[in-house]
């Protein structure tokens, strides 16, 4: 017994110890990269990229779309949503592998300004810190806007506004729904779901995310 108690105390130290190396290091990290070029300076380039697309501009279901496909609780959390972590992580444990991040939008956000896309704890305390500092300076509408306008879309096309061009040969504000959808499925993994690269499977991501609003939409209703 008193064995086990002192190896479990050293597990616990060590779990401490290695927690608060992780959480120094993140820190490390985002204060590395706000120390190149602020936060500030960093959405004011974004908003000055040609191209750039504002919410106003964009139909109410491409908008709804990536909100359910990407982060359905994205209008309730504070950057970071601790149940889709523990979810994604529950779902990786039983699949032996990484096959779902937790990321929210604002996480992503912080990721495509300043981070790389390691899955490293260091990285992903970085991104926490982030995302918790862009709900703080900005609103949830404008870190939509940020997000829609930065993520890549593949065939090189960086933001909403160019790969709609791109793609379906017109401005953003005259998407359909079916394009809405399909434009909404591509950045969680351009290489795979780009029309141009794989049709089937963009179709077969545009029902997922046609999916998820269905799905999202119904809760909404109960919950009301």
């Amino acid at each position: 017994m008193k064995l086990l108690k002192w190896l479990l105390i050293v597990c616990a130290a060590g779990m401490v110890v290695g927690g608060g190396y992780v959480c120094v290091k993140g820190y490390s990290l985002l204060d590395q990269a706000l120390s190149s070029e602020s936060l500030e300076d960093k959405i004011d380039e974004l908003r000055q990229k040609d191209g750039y697309t504002s919410l106003a501009e964009l139909p109410d279901t491409y908008l709804q779309a990536v909100v359910a496909v990407e982060d359905h609780r994205f209008y309730s959390h504070h950057g970071v949503d601790w149940r889709s972590i523990l979810r994604a992580c529950w779902n990786n444990l039983k699949a032996g592998e990484i096959v779902e991040g937790g990321s929210t939008i604002t996480q992503q956000l912080a990721r495509n300004l300043y981070l790389n896309q390691d899955q490293t704890l260091s990285r992903k305390v970085a991104e926490a810190l982030l995302a918790w500092q862009l709900e703080d300076q900005y609103d949830k509408e404008e870190i939509l806007e940020f997000y829609v306008n930065i993520i890549y879309f593949g065939d090189g096309y960086y933001g909403v506004g160019d790969a709609c061009r791109g793609y379906f040969h017109k401005e953003p504000s005259q998407m359909n729904e079916d394009e809405c959808t399909m434009l909404a499925g591509i950045p969680n993994a351009p290489s795979v779901y780009a029309p141009t690269v794989n049709p089937e499977l963009a179709l077969e991501r545009q029902e997922q995310v046609e999916s998820c609003m269905e799905q999202y939409v119904q809760e909404g209703k109960e919950a009301a």
